[in-house]
């Protein structure tokens, strides 16, 4: 009998531009550098650190950039023949956070406290009609629980939450979640504090354990 090596799992990373109130977003930086980060220290076989996104932050304007970024991950999995997992991670910051919060769920309503990058405010609003009521909420398939854990016991200052705001954090992890229902991927958000909460390096070490705790428990 031959030995089975580890289950392949590509995993593609989104972060957030600036928006008002948060001039810096840790979120891009991450992002722009998570590649070369990964490269100096090594993920575990089996996974690979797939696209680095940075998305406007922005709704229904910036929806059809998602898309394309969201889209380009089912074209490169076909071009590799790839039939592993395909985990698409989104961070977000909590500019009133001091701890690291893994979102279980996003709900069907943009309601932004404020405009949006492009100009856009909605109000208690579906974000997608056809899915129905604003109550309508979309669950990750990923063991939020498990990677809570192995994160807790790495030291890091973690929780689970079941409330991902109402504003483009919401709005862009809902129709990932509802993407990666259609195509068989799994969907994740993340939410992280200011670098003047938890600091740049610390920040980076949490993502690369995160990668690793989704990896372990897919």
């Amino acid at each position: 009998m031959g030995s089975e090596g580890p289950k392949a799992i590509t995993i593609h990373v989104t972060g957030f531009k600036r928006f008002l109130g948060v001039s810096e977003n840790p979120t891009e930086k991450i992002a722009n550098n998570l590649k070369s980060y990964v490269e100096k220290r090594g993920l575990p076989s089996g996974l690979s650190l797939g696209s680095c996104a940075v998305l406007e932050t922005a709704g229904e304007g910036a929806k059809s950039h998602l898309y394309q970024v969201l889209e380009s991950s089912v074209t490169a999995s076909e071009d590799k023949n790839n039939d592993g997992t395909v985990v698409w991670l989104h961070l977000g910051v909590n500019s009133g956070a001091e701890k690291f919060a893994i979102e279980r769920q996003a709900v069907n309503e943009a309601h932004f406290r404020c405009p949006d990058q492009l100009g856009w405010q909605p109000q208690r609003v579906p974000i997608v009609f056809e899915d129905g009521s604003i109550l309508k909420a979309k669950e990750t398939t990923c063991s939020t629980e498990s990677i809570l854990n192995l994160l807790k016991n790495k030291g890091f200052d973690v929780v689970q939450s079941d409330d991902a705001g109402r504003f483009v954090c919401n709005y862009v992890y809902y129709h990932s979640l509802r993407f990666a229902e259609q195509k068989g991927h799994k969907s994740l958000f993340v939410h992280v504090p200011l670098f003047s909460k938890i600091d740049e390096d610390t920040q980076m070490q949490f993502v690369v354990s995160l990668l690793e705790a989704i990896a372990a428990t897919c």
